[in-house]
């Protein structure tokens, strides 16, 4: 907190100026800079799929078990979950800024350590690192990114943004299909260096992400309403000279709110769990729904590559490339819609119908019809699908609650459905493609598939309409029941 932070009960009109603003440079800088952390998740978590062939290979300087690479999986998950969730109340607590500079810096040392693996325990460990730095970017970047993104775009943006995750997944493909050759890099070194492109890339995002401001929204909730209106006049003035016009008066009411400087864990979860216990039936189905399915995959799909298809460990990463790049186009191609046609109709349809989809997968798999280029072919029809559910997940959550519990709200139920279904999936996945038996794998994929339909079940059932709403209208802050109480009490 800053020491010059003084509350009360103030009269704002932060959110609506920030709402009407068009889009500019501000916006591309947000965008830039904090959604860089979904390419770096990207790099971080197909990497390991990238090169797990390798790793299980002789003389890869380190020697893992196919089931080792899901526990290493499952290690990565568990820091994510921890990290959100200890990152995540820190964040509502202290701000977005600090939080998104410390939990990139986690990571950035943790991904470097990584590369230097030598023995199993040791890289379960770097990896557990990783994911916490990870998992506490998540609640701190989606938080502010919301916060920052006007209503009427925020759907489509929140998506792409997330989408990006994908655009990590081809670059840290690309690059392994030329560290892994071993005409290129030594066995034992290749797989090092595909570690350190994550950490390159990461510098860049930290460079960049100096200049995004703290949310205004959290300033002037926090006692600190000056240094909220100052950041919110400092954009309108660069917005104006990027335009050359003045901009329309803000819509609305002005927000009335009684500050305080800190807001205790339990009333955030009373908050979560009590006034709003339909959106956490909702938040948690749909990222069981999608963590289980994709870590599952991900983080397997070289091994069931390798094993059943008989794809070489330098080719592994070509088929990845693939793979990522449908599943970036699913939030960018269908991201609209969810502005458009709204979030309950296309969040259902995405979850839905990739489960029908992967129904057909399991088939093709089991009766190997198509070959690989047929299963890879049907796995990105699955996942373009997927992928947009799976962003929508995270912009659901950061919608449906109010400011002050925002990023613990995406905290927890990220690591909570992340727990259930991200460790879950790798596990299972894991476990039967060591079998060797197609029948065995099958199952593991009509169980993502009717974990997937029963959150798409669970949207159509309690979905919010929140496209193009002001989030102080689909959840009020609790400091502004704070300030009626108080006026009610005078």
């Amino acid at each position: 907190m800053s020491a010059g932070a003084q509350t009360g009960t103030i009269s704002t009109r932060v959110p609506a100026r920030l709402d009407r603003l068009p889009w500019s440079r501000f916006h591309w800088r947000v965008v830039i800079g904090l959604g860089g952390v979904w390419v770096l998740d990207g790099l971080e978590v197909t990497m390991v799929g990238n090169v797990s062939s390798r790793l299980t290979e002789k003389g890869s300087g380190i020697h893992l078990t196919p089931a080792d690479i899901g526990v290493a999986a499952a290690f990565y998950i568990a820091g994510a979950c921890l990290g959100a969730l200890f990152f995540g109340h820190l964040t509502d607590r202290f701000g977005r800024r600090n939080l998104f500079i410390l939990t990139l810096a986690v990571y950035l040392t943790a991904t470097v350590a990584t590369a230097f693996a030598f023995a199993p325990w040791y890289f379960f460990i770097a990896r557990f690192l990783t994911g916490s730095g990870i998992g506490g970017e998540y609640a701190a970047i989606n938080s502010a990114i919301d916060e920052l993104i006007p209503a009427r775009v925020r759907g489509r943006v929140d998506l792409v943004i997330n989408g990006t995750y994908w655009l990590g997944s081809a670059a840290g493909a690309g690059g392994a299909l030329v560290l892994l050759d071993t005409s290129n890099f030594p066995a034992d070194i290749g797989w090092r260096l595909s570690f350190g492109i994550g950490a390159i890339f990461g510098i860049f995002v930290l460079l960049v992400r100096r200049n995004v401001p703290e949310s205004p929204r959290w300033l002037f909730i926090h006692g600190r309403d000056r240094e909220a209106e100052q950041i919110v006049h400092d954009i309108e003035a660069s917005v104006e000279r990027e335009t050359g016009r003045p901009l329309p008066a803000p819509r609305g009411r002005p927000l009335k709110v009684r500050q305080r400087q800190t807001i205790s864990f339990l009333e955030i979860a009373r908050v979560a769990f009590t006034l709003y216990p339909r959106r956490a039936i909702l938040g948690l189905a749909l990222f069981v729904g999608q963590a289980f399915l994709y870590n599952g995959v991900t983080f397997n799909l070289g091994t069931l590559l390798s094993g059943f298809y008989d794809v070489g460990a330098g080719t592994v990463p070509l088929f990845y490339v693939m793979w990522a790049l449908s599943n970036f186009f699913g939030p960018l191609v269908l991201g609209r819609l969810f502005d458009t046609v709204g979030r309950k109709p296309m969040i259902a349809l995405s979850y839905i119908g990739s489960a029908v989809v992967a129904v057909v997968l399991a088939i093709l798999f089991v009766t190997q019809a198509g070959g690989v280029w047929g299963f890879i072919g049907v796995l990105a029809a699955t996942f373009f699908l997927a992928s947009a559910g799976a962003s929508a997940a995270y912009l659901t959550v950061s919608e449906i609650f109010p400011m002050e519990t925002r990023a613990l709200a995406i905290a927890f139920f990220y690591a909570l459905g992340t727990a259930i279904g991200g460790i879950s999936g790798p596990l299972l996945f894991g476990q039967l493609i060591e079998s060797g038996e197609r029948v065995q794998v099958m199952w593991s994929f009509l169980i993502g598939a009717v974990v997937m339909a029963l959150a798409g079940g669970v949207e159509l059932w309690l979905g919010v309409a929140a496209e193009q709403r002001p989030l102080e209208e689909l959840a009020l802050p609790l400091t502004v029941a704070d300030a009626e109480a108080h006026d009610e009490a005078q």
